[in-house]
């Protein structure tokens, strides 16, 4: 894994990133387990390289660190919509123990991935809702300090599927590959919405443009 491990920590670093060696180890032990459960169930394409699975989903996943470190003096709380293999959410987890996390997954094999996961990593600050995000609504309203979900869908159709949970001070951070998809939401129906913070930048290998939005909610 000296490999992997080199990849993970210097390209964390161009982020601007600093992994304290205890979190490096549990990044490295659950890319072991997706390479390991990716040859039985489809968690992410068969053919993707070690190499780009570090960097188009662990250090992608990791871009969001940022926007939950500047607010780590008050409670939070993450929902990952989708979150499929596990990103953002549980990477996200498996660095910051002080944040709670909830991975929203409907498909049963995935669920069992990332329970398994939890398990193997020993994090207790993350539990998965086996179902879709509509079955949350309305009782959740709220609960929520920042909600996510990556490739789930374009802005105009996730800001809507995630708005009965929103409160005012809901932060919901789209992750995006270019700016041109941010350029409606505030006329959105299901807002008004409210773009707080945009942010980009390029993965640290293969110079991919990535872009960070940050969207608020008015009652």
């Amino acid at each position: 894994m000296k490999t992997e491990r080199l990849l993970l920590s210097k390209g964390a670093e161009r982020l601007g990133i600093d992994l304290e060696e205890e979190a490096l180890e549990r990044l490295l032990l659950y890319l072991a387990e997706l390479v390991k459960w990716n040859r039985r169930i489809n968690l992410i394409a068969r053919d993707t390289r070690e190499e780009q699975i570090i960097e188009t989903h662990f250090l992608d996943s990791l871009t969001l660190l940022p926007f939950l470190l500047e607010q780590r003096q008050a409670p939070q709380h993450l929902l990952d919509v989708g979150s499929g293999a596990g990103f953002p959410g549980l990477v996200l987890a498996t660095v910051l123990p002080e944040v709670r996390f909830t991975l929203a997954e409907p498909r049963a094999k995935r669920v069992s991935f990332l329970r398994h996961l939890i398990r193997t990593l020993r994090l207790t600050n993350t539990e998965v809702h086996a179902e879709r995000i509509e079955a949350l609504m309305p009782d959740r309203q709220g609960c929520f300090t920042h909600i996510t979900g990556r490739a789930v869908a374009e802005p105009a159709l996730f800001l809507p599927l995630v708005r009965p949970l929103v409160s005012p001070e809901t932060r919901v951070v789209l992750m995006l590959a270019r700016t041109e998809l941010l350029a409606s939401i505030e006329q959105l129906p299901s807002g008004p919405w409210h773009i707080l913070d945009i942010r980009t930048f390029n993965l640290p290998f293969s110079a991919a443009s990535r872009v960070l939005a940050v969207v608020g909610a008015c009652l």
